[in-house]
């Protein structure tokens, strides 16, 4: 375990960004993509760009790079899906105004994918807009990381 998330157990919040696109956030927008304090990890929402700000054209793929983003922010503070305990993510809706199929389906396939047998809480949310003009998907999620020292 890198010696910055040993220190965690301390009473001070360990702030990370992701490298690539959390660099830009941080520069542009002052914030940071997760943070650590103790055994709980928190992750600001993630979306399904990549380093680039690109994203797919397919909602499908933008959610499965949305959690692939979610996995690769989780990495820097130490924890992974497999220790999610909560999950909110926010979605724009379908033409029709709902939250379809290729939204939810992708969801749950790639929380079975991604965490193993737990399930964790989730709550889903129809927005009319995201910060970034393209996104359709945001993920945000906190972890509990126990360690085994």
């Amino acid at each position: 375990m890198p010696p910055a998330i040993k220190m965690a157990h301390m009473d001070k919040p360990i702030f990370s960004i992701t490298p690539g696109y959390g660099e830009h956030q941080l520069r542009e927008f002052h914030y940071s993509q997760v943070v650590r304090y103790g055994d709980r990890v928190e992750t600001a929402g993630q979306g399904g760009w990549d380093d680039d700000w690109c994203y797919p054209e397919s909602v499908r793929d933008e959610v499965i790079r949305a959690f692939d983003n979610v996995e690769r922010t989780l990495a820097t503070a130490g924890a992974s899906w497999l220790q999610v305990i909560t999950v909110h993510s926010c979605h724009v809706p379908d033409a029709d105004g709902r939250i379809g199929p290729e939204h939810l389906d992708t969801m749950v396939e790639q929380f079975r994918l991604r965490a193993g047998d737990r399930a964790p809480l989730w709550t889903c949310i129809g927005v009319a807009a995201l910060a970034g003009p393209k996104m359709r998907v945001e993920i945000q999620v906190a972890a509990i990381v126990e360690d085994k020292d």
